[in-house]
């Protein structure tokens, strides 16, 4: 299929999970996909030699600014453009919302660091060149908990808000390029395998009777990504769980 074809696509944190599923289907249709980590470098390399010639892997921590330089660098080198950037990398660490003592300075810096310095930096950095696309893209992968008081930690919650609230004002700022951004709630994923009690919680919660697989983000994405006329959207992908808690 060659649907995307023509089209380069960056995606980060797409060694395992959302990001590797939406990596995936962009290659399937056409796309040329630069798969990214920070640290699991052999399975984003082993993603890519799958993908392969029209997927390159780089290893970066996107809340280093020259790491997000080298990753834009390495795309424009090997590709000569950029249509679309979907930023997925982020980073939490699970801190019951009313054990304030457990929230540390560390944690809390770690968590805006990553997922909103870290996305704001490189989105920043590849506007000029998603300018210059006939239909530059950018699609954050947030949270529901950025938009209902839930989630793996406060800091997490308040990052996700604060990206959910990017997403409008560079939607709003920097036209042509489409900003929008797919707002899961618990997702399948190896990240989250051991969260059994969340995903029986949902499962009895949510009207649609189970968590989101990754092949759920990855149609929101997709219908974004298709919809030339949409901008400044979140995405809400929580079979319902929004409307009942």
């Amino acid at each position: 299929m060659s649907e995307f074809a023509g089209r380069v696509a960056i995606v980060t944190g797409s060694s395992s999970g959302i990001g590797e599923a939406i990596a995936r289907r962009l290659s399937e249709l056409g796309a040329s996909v630069v798969i990214n980590s920070a640290s699991s470098v052999e399975a984003g390399q082993k993603i890519a030699r799958e993908l392969g010639d029209s997927a390159i892997y780089v290893q970066g921590d996107i809340s280093d600014k020259a790491s997000g330089e080298r990753l834009l660098a390495a795309t424009l080198e090997r590709f000569g453009k950029l249509d679309i950037l979907v930023n997925n990398a982020g980073w939490t660490k699970a801190v019951s919302h009313p054990d304030l003592e457990a929230l540390t300075d560390d944690i809390f810096a770690r968590t805006f660091e990553v997922n909103v310095t870290g996305t704001w930096m490189l989105t920043k950095a590849a506007m000029p060149h998603l300018k210059q696309s006939d239909d530059g893209n950018v699609v954050n992968i947030t949270s529901i908990a950025g938009v209902r008081p839930v989630g793996s930690s406060i800091a997490y919650s308040m990052s996700k808000a604060a990206l959910n609230h990017m997403t409008l004002l560079l939607a709003k700022s920097c036209g042509p390029v489409r900003v929008n951004a797919v707002a899961p709630g618990l997702v399948e994923t190896p990240w989250t395998k051991d969260w059994q009690a969340q995903h029986e919680a949902v499962k009895a919660k949510a009207p649609l009777k189970r968590s989101a697989t990754p092949a759920d983000c990855v149609e929101a994405t997709l219908a974004l990504l298709r919809n030339r006329y949409a901008t400044g959207q979140i995405f809400v992908v929580d079979g319902g769980l929004t409307l009942v808690i």
